[in-house]
C-alpha cells in the first residue's frame, strides 16, 4: 500500500493545492482512506490554494461521521478560507443542521462574515434552509447583521416561507 512506502508524502498537493486528504474527504464512504492518511500524518489543516481545509470540503457534503473523524483528530473549526468563509457557511449553505451544531460544538465562531459580510445565518437564508436557519438562531446566530450589500439574512429570503 502506498502509505506504507518510506517515501510517501501524505500532504504532496496537486497544481490547486488539493491533498490527499482533502480528495478523501470529498468523497462518499472515504473513512478508512482518511485514517491511513491520518496515521501517515497527514495535515489535518493543510489549506489548498483557496484557503480550504479538508473540514470545507466535509462540510459541504454533509458527511457528519468524516467531519466527527476530522474533529477528532484536531481539525479546526476556526480555519478561513480566501473568501473568509468557514466550515460551518459551507455546512449552512447547504442546510446540515447536524453539521451546522456539530461545528458550533466544537467551537466555530457563531457569526463570521465572509468577505462578502455573509454569515452562515445569510447562507442558510439565501439558500432556502429555514430550519438551518432556525437552529442556528437558536444557537446564538445574530439576525441583526447585515452583509457588504446591506442586507439582513432575512432579506435573502427567496421567498417568505424561509
Amino acid at each position: 500500500m502506498l502509505a506504507n512506502q518510506s517515501s510517501f508524502d501524505p500532504d504532496v498537493q496537486d497544481e490547486s493545492g488539493w491533498t490527499p486528504l482533502m480528495i478523501a474527504a470529498s468523497v462518499p464512504e472515504s473513512d478508512d482512506v482518511i485514517r491511513v492518511l491520518l496515521k501517515a500524518g497527514a495535515d489535518i489543516n493543510e489549506r489548498n490554494n483557496s484557503g480550504q481545509t479538508a473540514l470545507h470540503f466535509v462540510a459541504s457534503k454533509k458527511s457528519l461521521d468524516t467531519a466527527k473523524l476530522l474533529l477528532e483528530h484536531k481539525a479546526s473549526t476556526r480555519v478561513k478560507d480566501r473568501r473568509g468563509q468557514y466550515a460551518l457557511h459551507r455546512a449552512a449553505a447547504v442546510g446540515s443542521v447536524p453539521m451546522c451544531l456539530l461545528l458550533l460544538k466544537k467551537l466555530s465562531p457563531t457569526n463570521p462574515q465572509d468577505v462578502e459580510g455573509y454569515t452562515p445565518l445569510h447562507h442558510a437564508i439565501a439558500e432556502g434552509h429555514g430550519d438551518t436557519a432556525v437552529a442556528l438562531l437558536k444557537e446564538g446566530a445574530d439576525a441583526t447583521i447585515k452583509n457588504a450589500e446591506g442586507e439582513l439574512a432575512l432579506d435573502l429570503a427567496p421567498d417568505k416561507e424561509v
